[in-house]
């Protein structure tokens, strides 16, 4: 079952964009459905800067970011919670993990996790995939003995550090469930499986800290009770979870909305180039019509 949410007066909800990139109409539709969620529930919503990474993001893109919020015409109490000023808390949440034996750093590289799937598809074995597609982590450096590992670190070897799922569910066993609610208040509790995920990074190479970590640790400081976000982040949920039980967190109630496609059915990304809404504002559309475009 999920874990209990504390009590709370007033719910509160989170828009939590990266400013690695200028927000586009799906950004937009999960900003004013945040926003509308908030006032249909007599609750408020905070803005979040999730800024972990330190070569993406860029303080323009914040900026931007609150200048696309505010024409839209929404606006966030201050001051506005930025990841990047909280590194210590996510640190001082791993180390423990760490020392529960639940982690475990990996000395991977991408391109050697790559090489080592495709060898292992080339020899004609099955390759387990995590909900995004991605190819399981084959647990190269899960095997790796204290001293070995800890050789590696004090020479320096970049490295993640990783879930151990199996210990991690040896730690928490299940079942497991988060609760989604749905626009007219009602909540349903929903089966989630973290094992799906294996053996994830919950710390990068270059700070001690991912998005599955902090966004746990983020939603419970900041006493989050509603997170609506989009379809694209269901399966996370589980792993969420999962986090939340391993470090005694409180666990929000989630709708996961609908997300918004482009002209050729792909989901909207930074990635892709797709059409940002400084270059709707550029072309003369204006709010009102971009909020009556997404249904608000």
């Amino acid at each position: 079952m999920p874990a209990p949410r504390d009590a709370v007066s007033t719910p509160l909800l989170r828009f939590a964009p990266s400013p690695n990139g200028r927000l586009h109409l799906g950004h937009a539709y999960s900003a004013l459905l945040n926003d509308a969620t908030a006032r249909r529930l007599g609750g408020r919503c905070l803005l979040r800067i999730e800024d972990i990474d330190p070569v993406r993001s860029r303080l323009e893109l914040i900026a931007a970011i609150e200048d696309d919020l505010g024409w839209l015409g929404l606006a966030y109490e201050r001051p506005v919670r930025r990841q990047s000023e909280h590194m210590s808390v996510y640190r001082a949440a791993l180390d423990p993990l760490i020392a529960r034996g639940l982690a475990y750093p990996c000395f991977c590289s991408r391109g050697t996790i790559q090489a080592r799937v495709a060898q292992t598809r080339a020899e004609g074995a099955a390759i387990a995939c995590d909900p995004d597609g991605a190819p399981l982590y084959p647990g190269s450096c899960r095997i790796l003995s204290g001293e070995e590992a800890a050789a590696l670190r004090a020479q320096g070897a970049p490295h993640t550090w990783r879930l151990d799922m199996a210990c991690a569910l040896d730690e928490a066993p299940g079942p497991y469930a988060f609760r989604c609610f749905e626009p007219d208040g009602s909540e349903t509790d929903v089966p989630a499986d973290p094992s799906r995920w294996g053996d994830v990074v919950i710390a990068r190479r270059d700070v001690p800290t991912s998005y599955h970590l902090s966004v746990v640790l983020d939603d419970d400081a900041q006493g989050i009770s509603h997170v609506v976000r989009g379809a694209d982040l269901l399966a996370a949920t589980d792993l969420h979870v999962l986090l939340q039980r391993l470090l005694g967190l409180r666990s929000p109630a989630y709708h996961h909305h609908r997300l918004i496609m482009a002209e050729d059915g792909e989901k909207l990304a930074k990635s892709r180039g797709s059409e940002t809404l400084g270059d709707l504002r550029a072309g003369g559309i204006n709010a009102a019509e971009i909020r009556a475009k997404l249904g608000f």
